[in-house]
């Protein structure tokens, strides 16, 4: 797997967990993540991500599965992801 950044300790909400058909369909999100696929975000969004690398910010994707949208989120100093459902945040 091609990884763009530390993840640090990967956690996920308890909405995300419930509404996930599996824990495997959300690591499948992570990798993309992960991996600088950064989802159904807007150009200017990823253009954000990619100064967020080099930059150290946070980093914030967001994907839609099965008719569920899930936000997965870096901390800037990477000590942390965060899966979990826009309501959530």
């Amino acid at each position: 797997m091609n990884t763009r950044f530390r993840l640090g300790k990967l956690v996920a909400t308890p909405g995300a967990l419930e509404a996930a058909p599996s824990r495997e369909a959300l690591m499948g999100l992570v990798q993309r993540h992960v991996s600088g696929d950064w989802g159904d975000l807007s150009q200017e969004d990823k253009a954000e991500n990619e100064l967020s690398l080099r930059e150290g910010f946070r980093i914030l994707s967001a994907y839609e599965l099965e008719g569920q949208r899930y936000w997965i989120i870096t901390e800037a100093d990477r000590s942390a992801t965060t899966i979990l459902l826009p309501d959530e945040y």
